[in-house]
């Protein structure tokens, strides 16, 4: 990830928020709060607890960044974002619906490149290639 991506990345979710998600990014499986934890505290001059990054893991998972599973008797988190465009995608239609996407679609209209490439995914999401 590249640091302008990094900067998109820690103002939607916090710089904690951030470093969290690119932990499981990097996993690329499922982790417990505990390897979570492990694994930002590395190097980390002043540890961060437990609840702490349990707690912001919650966060990220009811802004369905994070997918979370029951593990034992506690969770494990997975990233449901692929990355910073992702999130940002996924917020602008949680705040705003319907009406994001039909900006979206006016938009595209407008620009015949971008309206191009969404009818291609739209056919090869159907199934219609």
């Amino acid at each position: 990830m590249n640091e302008r991506e990094a900067d998109k990345l820690s103002k939607a979710l916090g710089p904690l928020g951030a470093e969290l998600l690119t932990v499981l990014w990097r996993a690329d499986r499922r982790l417990t709060v505990r390897q979570v934890l492990e694994e930002v505290n590395r190097g980390r001059p002043e540890p961060l607890a437990y609840t702490t990054v349990m707690t912001v893991l919650n966060r990220l998972n009811k802004r369905n960044v994070l997918r979370r599973t029951e593990e034992g008797r506690g969770f494990a988190y997975e990233a449901v974002v692929t990355d910073a465009a992702d999130l940002a995608v996924r917020d602008v239609i949680r705040d705003h619906g319907v009406s994001a996407v039909a900006r979206f679609i006016d938009q595209c209209q407008a620009e015949p490149q971008l309206r191009s490439r969404l009818m291609k995914l739209v056919r090869t999401d159907s199934g219609d290639t």
